[in-house]
């Protein structure tokens, strides 16, 4: 089991063997460039909103050894492959923003013509159980982009959590086969007409609180036309080109592949890690980088996530709203406040 845990001042995502290692009663305070957990004074399981990792990281793995090579005694090379057999696991609370962010993921790994085998393997030893959230954070803007709080499909079992009047339990529904197997070995009983009210109530609360907004209509062809926007270079003078937003981003899936031998020269690792176009190197070809400037790079990263994202893919965007870049940068640039001003300004010339 994969689930929420406090670890080193903050919630992550790991293996979990009880609801004792969960954080009960806590919950996180976010603004840009801002993370800290608070006391709620209650036992609340989820009485927090996302956290630094997301589920990309157990699907497609940060760091993957794609094969070694290796010289025997009579200088042949011996070549073993790093393929794994992915252990089967259940996420446990995954919210409706976070099953976008892996629709999304299928669609640049899974649905494609030539798939990546490893992500088809661990995506389908995946159980899901999600979570309707019942606490937006102070970044949050799934609203805005059509992605939560509730979650709708790609999941197999979804639960919401319910605190009132000194009553605390859970309302579960199914959505597969498997969530309908799983569910049919817990002892439940039947949720009343109150109890499902009371779960609606919840989710309704937690649209309303939304920490930020984006508005979306025609945001594709907004940016598309202002690609020039003086706005790019005004955010490359804070910004850190530190790519901490696309390693927190669900969705962001670039990757390079490094070749590493020892000193002996006689065995070598091919290894895939996570990349971000953030990076120099990123672009780089023959010559030289495509994007130089820190602006350059940042344009690339807003446009993708919120325009080309939908010319490349059948999804509509590369953001789910989760708000993680916005509170994991450290000088708490805010993709919502970029596109506002290119929106303010669409066709001045500055």
């Amino acid at each position: 089991m994969i689930g929420p845990r406090v670890n080193s001042g903050a919630i992550e995502l790991g293996p979990i063997a009880s609801a004792a290692e969960m954080p009960i009663g806590i919950t996180d305070e976010q603004d840009g460039g801002t993370y800290r957990l608070a006391d709620r004074g209650d036992g609340a399981l989820f009485g927090f909103s996302t956290g630094p990792q997301s589920w990309k990281r157990f699907l497609h793995p940060p760091v993957l050894r794609l094969w070694t090579s290796r010289r025997d005694g009579d200088g042949r090379l011996q070549f073993e492959d790093g393929a794994e057999d992915p252990p089967a696991r259940a996420f446990l609370g995954v919210r409706s923003c976070d099953l976008h962010a892996i629709a999304a993921l299928d669609d640049a790994l899974l649905n494609i013509e030539h798939p990546d085998d490893g992500y088809r393997a661990r995506r389908e030893a995946s159980l899901i159980i999600a979570l309707n959230c019942s606490k937006a954070g102070g970044t949050c803007f799934c609203v805005s982009t059509g992605t939560g709080p509730r979650a709708e499909r790609g999941y197999d079992l979804g639960l919401t959590e319910v605190i009132d009047a000194g009553e605390h339990y859970f309302v579960i529904e199914t959505g597969s086969d498997a969530g309908d197997h799983l569910l049919d070995s817990l002892p439940t009983v039947g949720a009343g007409e109150e109890a499902l009210a009371q779960a609606e109530r919840v989710i309704a609360a937690t649209a309303a609180e939304m920490g930020r907004e984006l508005e979306t209509d025609g945001l594709a062809d907004l940016l598309k036309r202002n690609l020039e926007h003086p706005r790019f270079d005004e955010v490359s003078e804070r910004c850190l080109s530190c790519g901490n937003c696309t390693s927190v981003c669900p969705t962001c899936f670039c990757t390079e592949v490094e070749d590493v031998v020892d000193l002996a020269g006689s065995t070598t690792e091919h290894t895939r890690r996570w990349d971000s176009c953030f990076t120099l190197g990123f672009s780089h070809v023959h010559g030289g980088s495509v994007r130089n400037s820190v602006g350059s790079r940042y344009r690339q990263w807003m446009t993708h996530k919120l325009s080309t994202w939908s010319d490349q893919f059948e999804s509509s965007s590369g953001c789910v709203g989760c708000g993680r870049c916005i509170t994991w940068c450290p000088v708490a640039i805010d993709i919502t406040e970029e596109a506002a001003e290119i929106r303010a300004t669409d066709g001045a010339l500055l």
